[in-house]
């Protein structure tokens, strides 16, 4: 199962002040208002490993190790988009990030965002949430993505550096341990 997953889940024009699992994860959403939906489900479905499926279909996504799954709604009145929300909540775990594109908005919940940041002014395209999913669920950033990260609504935007860092410092410890281990036997004992 892929450590770091994401769903993206785009619809038109829908009511996201819907039913329980709706408002659920808008509460701990990051919205972006000025947001130019246009071309995101193609988009998105061009990153590697990624499957366009139905919103029923993202757990099996994930059980065959697939870290993206974008569901593409179209037009759907509230039931319809609580019913979807409620199956990718419930296939979602903490290592899961959950974009919601609509025509009146996008919303960013899940891994990495920072539930605090509430609604951002900053203008956001297509190409902006391919960089940022890419960026948050390590995948490989297609090579036509002309976008930037959104860092606005990352809980923390130095998140890689401090990866690397603790990624230096294991391989620094396990050079440490290999040293170690190098010794011939009667280095390791005082035997004399």
């Amino acid at each position: 199962m892929a450590d770091k997953k994401v769903i993206v889940v785009v619809c038109g024009e829908a009511d996201v002040n819907g039913g329980s699992a709706v408002k659920k994860f808008m509460k701990k959403a990051v919205s972006f208002a000025n947001y130019e939906a246009a071309g995101l489900a193609g988009m998105a479905s061009a990153i590697e490993g990624a499957a366009t499926v139905a919103a029923d279909g993202i757990a099996k996504v994930f059980e065959e190790d697939g870290a993206l799954a974008v569901v593409e709604l179209g037009n759907v009145d509230a039931d319809a988009l609580e019913a979807a929300m409620a199956q990718i909540v419930d296939a979602a775990d903490r290592r899961t990030m959950i974009v919601l594109s609509t025509e009146g908005g996008l919303y960013l919940g899940g891994l990495g965002m920072n539930k605090k940041a509430g609604a951002q002014e900053r203008g956001v395209t297509a190409a902006d949430i391919v960089a940022s999913v890419c960026y948050v669920a390590d995948l490989p950033v297609p090579a036509d993505c002309m976008g930037a990260v959104l860092y606005q609504a990352l809980k923390d935007p130095n998140m890689k550096l401090k990866e690397i860092g603790k990624l230096k410092e294991a391989i620094g410890r396990m050079e440490v341990a290999l040293q170690r281990d190098n010794r011939e036997p009667w280095d390791k004992h005082d035997c004399a």
